[in-house]
């Protein structure tokens, strides 16, 4: 795999533009489960209820009390891992432009990336429907106390996280500025990411159509395999440390 991995640190080294396409492989190395799959968060809450925004705005209770007993206590305590620190390397090095993510956890954020562009949005910020007021997880979780669904300081309106929820479409401003980034970049590094869900992975597709150099590092094979340069099926906080030292060491 040395020769592999060589190669894609000569790749990241001798392009102009590189950025990363991630999902949620990349976070269940720190411990936030996939949602598909075995395991997966979906085979125990039904995204027909828990993440639906027809459910939602129905009756947002369901969502809430998912937050209080399950997603807030993850994520306050899950951590940037190997393959986060390793990217944010990359950026500070001058080598990675852009992240951008499926994910919903800020764990690029919190492990250093500058520059990220979370396609279905961030759980780590609340904000209310009505005025837009915005609040932290740990302000949402205090409200959570005394009242479910929570409901603004200022205005009394429903809160809601600033996801994207089954149902809804992506944000075309941030969707656009993704293909940008594909459009752009002579170098995608796809990490932890089925490449199933779309319109997100069509991201990598419209960069290797433009010529970009595609590398899919994901512990399954994906659907997209016989697009890319080179495929690694590791976990991503192996082999993107050593692509890291192999940048170093060149």
């Amino acid at each position: 795999m040395m020769d592999v991995i060589k190669a894609i640190a000569s790749s990241i080294k001798n392009s102009k533009y590189a950025v990363a396409f991630t999902g949620a492989g990349i976070s269940s190395e720190s411990g936030i489960p996939t949602y598909r799959g075995e395991g997966g968060l979906w085979t125990k809450y039904d995204p027909n209820i828990y993440a639906n925004v027809y459910y939602f705005n129905k009756d947002p209770s369901y969502y809430w009390n998912f937050f209080r007993e399950v997603r807030f206590p993850m994520l306050k305590k899950v951590k940037p891992n190997k393959a986060h620190i390793a990217m944010a390397e990359m950026d500070v090095a001058g080598y990675l432009k852009t992240v951008i993510t499926q994910n919903i956890d800020g764990l690029h954020q919190e492990a250093g990336s500058s520059s990220v562009i979370e396609l279905h949005g961030t759980t780590r910020i609340i904000h209310c429907m009505s005025c837009s007021k915005e609040y932290s997880m740990d302000e949402a979780f205090s409200k959570l106390e005394t009242e479910i669904p929570p409901r603004c300081s200022e205005c009394k309106g429903k809160l809601r996280p600033a996801v994207v929820f089954f149902g809804e479409t992506l944000d075309p401003q941030i969707l656009r500025s993704a293909y940008e980034e594909a459009e752009n970049c002579d170098f995608i590094l796809s990490v932890g990411s089925s490449l199933v869900v779309f319109p997100a992975a069509d991201i990598p597709v419209k960069a290797k159509q433009r010529g970009a150099t595609l590398v899919i590092i994901n512990k399954e094979s994906t659907p997209l395999d016989h697009l890319a340069d080179h495929v690694i099926n590791e976990e991503a906080g192996n082999v993107l440390p050593q692509i890291v030292q192999s940048l170093k060491e060149s």
